[in-house]
């Protein structure tokens, strides 16, 4: 059955839509707002070519399934209560057991740039999904993506049905992933940056839900442009919605639908 969510560890802050509240920005105008919330400091950066992949993204029905994800981008500026724990953070890092400070995903963890790396990826999860409080994370928490290519690889190939949808709305003279990455490539040049991911370990935090049946989560991170992008999507099986007795393991159902793939 669904997990309650009083399990959760939450923060005094408030709901996602009050924060993903519509903003008008100029094309290829860059704004820099600051969120006004008890424990988020670091700055959104806006772009309205990068809020409608983002809007569009919210909710996008593919038939069995409905995708929802989310593209944010911030400068890695960090200030007030977001500095206090950024020094908290390195202070708990840099005094964990030499064994753990050799080699991480993000580095050396003797080194402050590789601690600093670390402490940028907690933060944005922390703004991204402020229900939850991923302070606890460590660098294991996170890997370093091998290649550019292969994460547009696996980003176009489960997004492949969401091409459709986004055809129809748009027409098809350019394509979704064309498009996409041309965006995001223009708001933290792709190939400058290092590519980690969030491996989802605890079933209270935002990937741990039931009635999906695939997720990823990116974080572009370009450190000469202090600018970080995240980039996120899961498919939500919309049998789990209409009735929790009829699946009740997800993963049986996803193993039905990509059987039948498996099957053409």
């Amino acid at each position: 059955g669904r997990k309650s969510r009083s399990a959760r560890k939450r923060l005094l802050l408030p709901s996602g839509a009050e924060r993903d509240r519509k903003r008008e920005a100029p094309s290829c105008l860059w704004l820099v707002g600051v969120f006004s919330f008890f424990h988020s400091n670091m700055k959104y950066l806006e772009c309205k070519s990068l809020e409608k992949f983002k809007s569009f993204l919210q909710s996008v029905d593919v038939g069995d399934y409905t995708v929802e994800g989310n593209l944010e981008a911030y400068s890695c500026k960090v200030a007030g209560a977001d500095k206090k724990l950024s020094r908290s953070l390195d202070e708990e890092v840099a005094s964990s057991p030499p064994s753990l400070l050799a080699s991480s995903p993000v580095g050396p963890l003797t080194e402050a740039g590789s601690r600093r790396t670390l402490i940028y990826l907690i933060l944005t999860l922390n703004h991204i999904y402020p229900d939850y409080d991923f302070s606890l994370l460590r660098a294991h928490n996170f890997s370093k993506e091998t290649g550019t290519e292969t994460v547009k690889a696996n980003v176009d190939t489960l997004l492949l049905e969401t091409t459709k949808a986004w055809s129809e709305e748009n027409g098809p003279k350019v394509t979704f992933a064309e498009t996409l990455w041309s965006v995001i490539n223009e708001v933290i040049s792709l190939y400058e940056c290092d590519i980690y991911c969030y491996k989802p370990e605890y079933e209270s935090d935002p990937f741990g839900e039931d009635g999906y049946i695939w997720s990823f989560n990116y974080f572009f991170y370009n450190k000469k442009m202090k600018r970080i992008l995240y980039f996120s999507c899961r498919a939500k099986a919309k049998a789990y919605d209409d009735s929790d007795d009829t699946f009740d393991d997800t993963e049986d159902y996803s193993d039905r639908m990509f059987g039948e793939m498996d099957d053409i």
